[in-house]
């Protein structure tokens, strides 16, 4: 076993975190479930309606109103409001931000995972 374990850090470079270091901090707006599920969905399709990815995550309308909301607010979502008609559609898109962010997330906790079974 190595003296020195590989992680990557927030800017998505690897660097080594020495046994009892501080560890990379995790991005918390991210690593919460229900954000985490609206990230990855948009990371795997363009675009997706308020209603699509309220069925497709078993959210309610208040609960992904609000993650949504946090996201847009952090710039990795984009939200656009249109009218299909008289009918109100909100259209929802990653933003290159966020797709970073989500690299970033997934290649901290890949280094996690290893550095767990390189015990």
């Amino acid at each position: 076993m190595a003296s020195a374990r590989t992680a990557r850090a927030p800017g998505g470079k690897r660097g080594r975190s020495a046994p009892g270091a501080p560890p990379i901090p995790v991005d918390r707006l991210i690593h919460e479930p229900l954000r985490l599920a609206i990230v990855s969905a948009l990371a795997a399709t363009a675009r997706l309606t308020f209603g699509d990815l309220k069925q497709m995550l078993g959210a309610s309308d208040g609960n992904l109103s609000v993650h949504a909301r946090r996201l847009e607010e952090a710039g990795y979502v984009a939200c656009e409001k249109t009218f299909d008609g008289r009918v109100p559609r909100t259209t929802f898109r990653l933003t290159a931000d966020g797709r970073r962010a989500l690299e970033r997330y997934l290649g901290h906790m890949e280094a996690l995972i290893a550095a767990h079974r390189d015990r």
